[in-house]
Order: structure tokens, then sequence, then C-alpha cells
């Protein structure tokens, strides 16, 4: 496994990057990355060294945790990016009721694996830091602004996670 690159979020996203992002956003793309890509791209990660996934322009690792209950390994393609030395992920489910699984092992046990390498996770609750982070997000993978307007209606709010390089 190659290690993560590093990940700023651009100021302009390139047209095709835009334009997959409103793709994702769609119901057909929901249902083709809840049923199909999450199968594929921990597949598609390990073999390519970390350098594709189904998510194409977006920049994405897996994310190995726990299972809350089993304790078996988990392996959960995430979008990610740089915020000065933390790694930031977003637990956007595509903005369905749910949190995605991985969330609940990651609160569970905090200590996991990003792109090989180990991590110790903190879930962000300050309102003002979530904020920051959500304008550096949507600058990333812009279709997490739909995911937070349909988890809205559904009255949940999507977790941010940081995750710091454990010593």
């Amino acid at each position: 496994m190659v290690s993560l690159r590093r990940v700023e979020p651009p100021l302009r996203l390139s047209w095709f990057a835009r334009s997959y992002s409103r793709m994702a956003a769609t119901r057909p793309a929901k249902w083709v990355s809840r049923h199909l890509n999450w199968k594929l791209d921990p597949w598609l990660l390990r073999v390519t060294g970390g350098r594709f996934a189904s998510t194409l322009v977006f920049p994405t690792a897996l994310l190995e945790t726990r299972g809350a209950r089993s304790g078996q390994l988990r392996r959960n393609p995430v979008i990610y990016f740089h915020d000065g030395d933390r790694i930031t992920i977003v637990a956007s489910n595509a903005g369905d009721e749910h949190h995605p699984a991985w969330f609940h092992n990651l609160v569970a046990d905090p200590e996991v694996v990003l792109g090989g390498e180990p991590m110790q996770a903190v879930v962000v609750v300050d309102e003002s830091e979530c904020e920051r982070l959500w304008a550096l997000a949507d600058r990333v993978f812009p279709a997490f602004g739909r995911y937070r307007a349909d988890a809205s209606r559904v009255h949940r709010t999507i977790p941010i996670v940081q995750l710091a390089p454990r010593p």
C-alpha cells in the first residue's frame, strides 16, 4: 500500500470533478454507491495501491475499523482531505437517515487505520470548527452539500471526523 497522498482542498475543481460530483448526488448514483461501489472500492484500492476507486477524481482511501460488536476488521472507502497535520473524513452515508456503520465502529474504537497508516479518530463537536471544516469539505467534494440537505430532511446531522497519526 502506498502512503496517503496529501490532499489540500482546492480553490476550484475541474469541470469534470464538478460534473461528477453533481452526478454523485443523484438518486441513481447514490443507489449504485450504496449497493455496488462499497463492495468494489475496497478491492480497487487494495489492488491499485490506493491509487484508484470509483470516486475517480476525489481522494479516497480505505478506512479500517473494528466492528463495535464483533471486533472483526472492517474496510470502507472514504473521501478524505488534510487539515494541517490531521486528516478529515465525513460520515455522510450519502445523506441517508442513518450514520454509516464505520462511524459507529470508529466511535466504539477510535484507533483506526487510513490508507495503511495508524490513526486516532476524534469526532468534531465544536460548531464553529464544523463550519470551517464543512467549507473545506465542500471544496473537495461538492456533493457533501446535497448530502447535508438530504440528511437534514430526516433530522440527521452528518458528523465530521478528524484523524491524527498515532504515535
